[in-house]
């Protein structure tokens, strides 16, 4: 798997269509959840998967354990992992870096950014590629292989 990570318009976007320019985006922005997969990208093209803060954020509107819904992300980038080894079919995982700045006084806030965190951290360990974008700017930051 390829995860690319940056902060608000970054450039994550781009990258990911110059690199897959018929992916099958999965994408919280386009109104789509992250349980819509495997059903919807049974296609033969790379997977793109974005809009991970909205998706926790969703998850943590109603009563919460934040260790569990680590270890739930934790379980389902685990899904991906087998299933690109499986079909041969490139994932590629997008994640906003929101962990810098001021801490949030809100605790759903912070848990927020603290999943994120997590889930950035879990994804760069499974993924063999991660890059960071930073003002359009893509640079490699983990390569295996």
């Amino acid at each position: 798997m390829k995860l690319i990570i940056g902060g608000y318009c970054s450039g994550k976007r781009r990258f990911a269509r110059q690199l897959y320019p018929n992916g099958y985006w999965l994408s919280a922005y386009e109104g789509k959840y992250l349980k819509d997969w495997p059903t919807e990208s049974s296609a033969p093209s790379p997977l793109i998967i974005e809009g991970w803060e909205r998706w926790i954020e969703a998850d943590l509107m109603g009563n919460y354990d934040v260790k569990q819904l680590r270890t739930e992300y934790a379980n389902q980038l685990d899904t991906y992992l087998a299933h690109e080894q499986a079909s041969q079919q490139p994932i590629c995982l997008i994640l906003l870096e929101i962990g810098r700045g001021i801490v949030p006084i809100e605790a759903k806030q912070r848990a927020l950014r603290d999943l994120n965190g997590w889930l950035s951290q879990d994804a760069a360990e499974r993924c063999d590629e991660v890059f960071y974008a930073w003002n359009g700017l893509v640079r490699p930051i983990k390569t295996i292989g």
